[in-house]
């Protein structure tokens, strides 16, 4: 028996149409984010900063998938909440429920996935999604959270599929997702497929847009979910995708738009969204690789101060250090103020222990002179890091503590 939306909205094909006509460029960064997926995954961390790498990227992703619809919400407010810390004006409270819906939503997967739960795709489970994304917000009349809709919708001018398919389409949605199509021997072409499910449920979800309100959150949920459960993505990066939407808003709605106009041809979307991800990803592992770069440091400049007989002296030029940023220089009149630890001590020293202190340090090549004043010297240890100018910074500044190291 034919279905209505065979003729209302024929792009809905389950099938990845045009995939296979993906140029050399998609595969090229399909095997760069498994190369990086590999890498962050088997990067080790303190425990401690391994948590917070985990709590930004979560912030994150609830903040971006929100923001999408119009949260506006900050990241430091979004952090907030996650804490304890924030509660939004009551002309507000509706965002502040929507991060919180979307952060209990994030963490309940991540627990999940975690603890090895199979987590299967069902229509039940997305109308659970749908009914986590809206718990607690005030809906508008005959919308009810987690309930497949019975009347039609338009989204700026997209209309959704006909209602009376809805539950049939979310049910073949997921048989295909499940199925075949996306299982293969080969395990780089298994990634591609990973990448290409977690995708291609998003964009049918926003076709098929089965819920009242809420469609946009279930589907990036849906997409957290299956890149989280993969085995070969770290949860870190299951949160990149909806970030890379976020900070792309006014062209994640046009690729939208361009896939259903196209007749379902997803590879304008694909290769916009896995950009996206090799983005994030390449982010990521900067940020890993300079705390890497910071812990060696220390440990570096701890080992060259042993050199130097122990005492009130070379803990202070270890501590002069220590206080240096990584990404830029200091004037040396500001040397002394780096930290309240640094002042102290050079508040009760001579005129001219500061200079005795730096040619120590410069002569040991743990600083070096540079225009304007002094940088660390940690060029010491980019051995295989091509050469950097003295303007130029090797990221994020580092917090000046060498007792709290930090990612962010």
């Amino acid at each position: 028996m034919a279905r209505r939306y065979e003729e209302t909205h024929p792009w809905i094909s389950f099938k990845a149409t045009g995939i296979n006509q993906l140029n050399p460029g998609f595969w090229m960064l399909v095997g760069e984010a498994l190369s990086k997926c590999d890498h962050l995954a088997g990067t080790p961390l303190r425990p401690d900063i391994a948590e917070q790498f985990w709590r930004v990227t979560l912030i994150k992703g609830a903040r971006a998938t929100t923001a999408i619809e119009g949260n506006t919400l900050t990241e430091e407010q979004v952090k907030g909440i996650l804490q304890g810390t924030y509660k939004a004006p009551e002309s507000r409270q509706y965002q502040e429920q929507e991060v919180r819906n979307m952060l209990d939503a994030l963490i309940t997967l991540d627990r999940e996935v975690m603890k090895g739960k199979r987590q299967t795709l069902s229509v039940d489970r997305l109308c659970d999604f749908n009914c986590q994304v809206l718990k607690s917000l005030d809906l508008e009349p005959g919308i009810v959270a987690g309930a497949i809709r019975d009347h039609s919708v338009v989204v700026a001018q997209y209309r959704g599929a006909p209602p009376e398919d809805c539950e049939y389409l979310l049910r073949r949605l997921c048989e295909w997702l499940e199925g075949p199509d996306f299982i293969q021997d080969d395990p780089a072409v298994q990634f591609a497929l990973i990448l290409t499910r977690a995708v291609v449920a998003h964009l049918y979800l926003a076709w098929i847009h089965p819920f009242g309100d809420g469609n946009g959150r279930t589907a990036r949920l849906v997409e957290f979910l299956l890149l989280a459960r993969s085995g070969c993505i770290p949860l870190p990066a299951a949160h990149l995708l909806s970030n890379h939407y976020n900070l792309t808003r006014d062209r994640y709605y046009r690729e939208l738009d361009r896939a259903s106009r196209n007749g379902g041809d997803i590879t304008s979307f694909l290769f916009y969204a896995i950009q996206g991800f090799v983005d994030g990803i390449r982010d990521e592992i900067s940020q890993i690789r300079l705390q890497h770069l910071h812990v060696s440091w220390i440990n570096y400049v701890h080992d060259a101060m042993t050199r130097w007989p122990v005492g009130k002296t070379s803990e202070r030029q270890r501590a002069l250090v220590l206080a240096m940023p990584f990404n830029d220089s200091v004037r040396r009149a500001d040397m002394t103020t780096l930290t309240p630890k640094l002042a102290a001590m050079y508040a009760s020293a001579g005129e001219r222990t500061l200079a005795r202190d730096l040619n120590r340090l410069v002569k040991m090549k743990l600083l070096r002179r540079v225009r304007g004043g002094y940088a660390a010297n940690v060029d010491l240890l980019a051995a295989f890091l091509p050469p950097m100018a003295d303007s130029e910074v090797y990221g994020p500044e580092l917090p000046p503590q060498a007792e709290e190291v930090s990612l962010f």
